[in-house]
């Protein structure tokens, strides 16, 4: 009903990666559609090169990482371009944005080791970020903390999709602590390069341990997570 109430001269933008969301528009929709995140539209390349049909259109300079974000990049560039405003003056407009707290913040670098503070909850957002990361830093290694604090995590809802969320990850790090369910064995799948603790202070000392120059210490959480990131920070001075 929502698509329906979109007038003619009106427009949908689309991520044409999602079936689901191809299922309803061909149930009916009678409002031009623009997709993002696919070839038949809106897309961005791994050096952020923006493209509309296959068409170079410009290139998005800013220092938001993630995918997740290049996809919000595309969608507005699109509403924006439907309602008169220039790719290129989209473009630079973005190139200004300021990233939200705890969206990829950089919290600290010691000793040649960033520290990263994000919000990523759930196994989608854990996978685009580290995704988004490894764009920047390439091949320096990544070691992802996760704080399973929501709700749905702590029960252990999706504890069986965080092995391949977590898979772009050179070394993962879990706090175990007031789960539902066994953090080892979930995390199993990924063999050695994973170490979970149920204490938070052992938890930093195993980072710490591991964690050299050069390295991203990527720390996922919903919640303030016993102030890790200042904890480590210190620790790793």
């Amino acid at each position: 009903h929502l698509v329906r109430t979109v007038p003619g001269n009106g427009l949908i933008v689309c991520n044409g990666r999602e079936e689901s969301l191809r299922r309803v528009l061909q149930r009916g929709c009678w409002t031009p559609v623009e997709e993002f995140g696919s070839n038949e539209g809106w897309s961005i390349d791994e050096n952020n090169r923006v493209t509309l049909n296959g068409k170079p259109q410009g290139m998005l300079e800013w220092d938001v990482l993630g995918e997740h974000n290049c996809m919000n990049a595309l969608s507005a560039l699109a509403a924006a371009r439907h309602a008169g405003v220039p790719v290129a003056q989209g473009l630079a407009a973005l190139s200004e944005f300021k990233n939200v707290k705890r969206r990829m913040e950089v919290r600290g670098m010691v000793n040649g080791i960033t520290v990263y503070d994000d919000f990523a909850h759930h196994p989608t957002a854990i996978d685009t970020t580290i995704a988004g990361l490894r764009r920047k830093v390439c091949k320096a290694r990544i070691l992802a903390v996760l704080e399973p604090r929501s709700n749905t995590m702590k029960l252990g809802v999706m504890k069986d999709a965080l092995p391949g969320s977590l898979r772009e990850a050179d070394l993962v790090f879990c706090y175990g602590a007031n789960l539902g369910w066994d953090a080892t064995a979930a995390l199993a799948p990924l063999g050695s390069k994973s170490t979970v603790k149920d204490d938070l202070n052992e938890l930093i000392e195993a980072i710490a341990a591991a964690a050299k120059s050069g390295d991203h210490v990527l720390v996922m959480s919903n919640g303030g997570f016993g102030g890790i990131h200042e904890k480590l920070l210190k620790r790793l001075a």
